[in-house]
């Protein structure tokens, strides 16, 4: 069936068919779509644009269908241009007439932005869910590891000692920010551009508001053009996806290193680890790489829709048609990396006594070191080439720094008493760091109170 065969004298082209049919990937908006379609004949009725029997007949009709799609009875088959005609056919089929009335006061234009809205609008928030998921897992972690002390890093060195739950903690606000984004481009798109027509409204009597009102928006769009036209709230959101997926991988990498001989910091699941076809000692982190490999695949939607969209006069064009495939693949794949994600952390064995032993085989005490010359009295450029040559001796030794004797303290400096050994203890250099934001247990506490309290105050609105 085609919505527009009047003024056409030949058939299409079936290869022109099959390059320009949409059904078979945008049959999944098959729900949005008779949403939609039911608010719109509702408010046909209110009007007075169609009949009371006609809005009975139509609503009755399109519920069959969803109820039919949903319990496997109706399939997609058929040669049909797109979701819209699919549904549209099917009504009539049932119902007659009264099914060709559905489309009065409404374009596909319209109704295909209204239909990627709803379909974005509920995605926003399963993704929001599936991010908060992993978000309460990372907060698990934090909860139990205030003392898993580990070597924190910058340029890949070994810098300072950290714990594992301020580690962890980097990531829950990385993703606290990627939900928080989310709920906001939830927000921008909650605005209906049904009424819009192909561009330039309608002559129908239309209750814009009361559509809107049907399917949850916040208010209307206010300009038809751009209501067709806008593909905006799509580039929003697969821009989020880019970013949680980059947090994504950002993790992975960390993780995939951990998992290493070299590290040993973590032992994944043998649930979310394969083997080698060859090697048969190999445990692989196939699922971590796969996670970091596929955020390139939604870097590229993002970059597809921002060039196709970047030459587009108003208002409707069918390059827009494009945007389906690019949003959805994207879509399913974050959720799917998401919830992988998600089931490998919480089956992650962390080996805190490997994580400790590196912190301090990699002097991440030296700078506590020069802290304690310093509060001695000792200039802060003088302590740090004390403590630089302390560590260049430790080096040739193959120790660390808590290894050393106090006499080797003492022939490096005589401010050096027998407290420092102490002083450079995993333990008090992270318990000394308790300004907010630091590792230290007072800190991470109170970081912790606060990340419930977020996670608990967006459940209740």
């Amino acid at each position: 069936m085609k919505l527009w065969g009047g003024r056409f004298t030949k058939e299409e082209d079936q290869a022109v068919h099959a390059f320009n049919e949409s059904l078979s990937f945008d049959r999944r908006l098959y729900r949005q779509d008779i949403e939609g379609s039911i608010a719109h004949v509702t408010m046909l009725a209110k009007q007075g644009i169609v009949s009371e029997e006609d809005r009975q007949s139509i609503v009755e009709g399109l519920r069959g269908i969803l109820a039919d799609i949903e319990n496997g009875a109706l399939d997609f088959s058929g040669e049909y241009e797109d979701i819209h005609s699919f549904v549209e056919a099917q009504l009539t089929e049932r119902i007659g007439e009264a099914g060709k009335r559905l489309h009065t006061g409404r374009s596909r234009n319209d109704q295909v932005a209204l239909d990627m809205k709803l379909y974005c609008r509920d995605q926003t928030e399963e993704l929001a869910g599936l991010v908060k998921a992993l978000q309460q897992e990372l907060l698990q972690v934090m909860e139990e590891n205030l003392e898993t002390y580990m070597p924190g890093f910058t340029h890949l060195q070994k810098a300072q000692p950290v714990t594992l739950a301020h580690h962890m903690g980097a990531y829950f606000e990385m993703f606290e920010r990627d939900r928080d984004r989310l709920g906001d481009i939830r927000r921008r798109m909650n605005r209906c551009p049904l009424g819009a027509g192909a561009l330039a409204g309608t002559t129908y009597p239309l209750d814009r508001d009361y559509t809107a009102e049907l399917l949850g928006f916040d208010g209307l769009t206010f300009n038809s053009m751009d209501s067709v036209a806008d593909r905006d709230y799509l580039i929003e959101l697969l821009a989020a996806l880019s970013m949680i997926a980059m947090h994504l991988s950002r993790f992975c990498e960390e993780i995939i290193l951990w998992n290493s001989n070299e590290y040993r910091f973590v032992e994944i699941d043998d649930a979310y680890s394969t083997g080698s076809s060859i090697m048969p000692q190999k445990k692989n982190p196939d699922i971590a790489e796969l996670v970091r490999g596929k955020t390139g695949r939604v870097y590229g939607a993002l970059v597809s829709l921002l060039t196709m969209m970047k030459g587009l006069p108003l208002a409707y064009n069918k390059d827009m048609q494009e945007d389906k495939e690019l949003s959805f693949d994207a879509i399913d794949t974050v959720k799917s990396s998401l919830k992988l994600f998600t089931g490998m952390l919480s089956t992650l064995t962390f080996r805190k006594d490997v994580m400790e032993q590196s912190a301090k085989n990699g002097f991440t005490n030296a700078t506590d070191a020069a802290d304690y010359l310093v509060n001695h009295g000792v200039p802060f450029r003088d302590a740090h080439g004390i403590v630089g040559r302390l560590v260049l001796s430790c080096l040739d030794k193959g120790i660390a720094l808590d290894d050393l004797s106090l006499e080797e303290f003492q022939a490096a400096s005589p401010v050096f008493e027998a407290d420092i050994y102490d002083a450079i203890s995993m333990k008090t250099c992270v318990e000394k760091r308790n300004t907010v934001g630091a590792p230290g247990p007072e800190a991470m506490r109170e970081v912790i109170r606060s990340c419930r309290e977020r996670l608990a105050a967006e459940t209740q609105r």
